[in-house]
């Protein structure tokens, strides 16, 4: 349940964060309806394709300088996202039980 917490980044402390965790729990249970039998598995959902690599031209902008004026941090020519996980406690630091729920 911890690596689900930081894996979702939901705290599944309060009834919000269990409320989402079973709603997406009835979501992915609507697959055990899908008949599979004799269906063999795929590596790639287009591995019966062929994919056709163009070439990536600029045709148009060249304005590299002027979008980077908009970046708040950058690295080099990259713009600089905040960090995407939230800290959540390590689970000796935390009460596991559910409170609320």
């Amino acid at each position: 349940l911890d690596h689900l917490e930081r894996l979702a980044l939901v705290d599944f402390r309060d009834s919000e964060g269990v409320e989402r965790l079973q709603k997406a729990i009835q979501f992915a249970d609507q697959l055990h309806e899908v008949n599979t039998d004799g269906v063999e598995p795929m590596d790639s959902v287009l591995e019966d394709r062929c994919l056709y690599l163009r070439d990536d031209d600029v045709t148009e902008g060249n304005c590299t300088k002027e979008l980077m004026k908009n970046a708040r941090e950058k690295v080099e020519e990259y713009f600089v996202a905040p960090p995407g996980n939230i800290p959540l406690p390590k689970l000796e630091e935390r009460d596991t039980s559910l409170e609320g729920s």
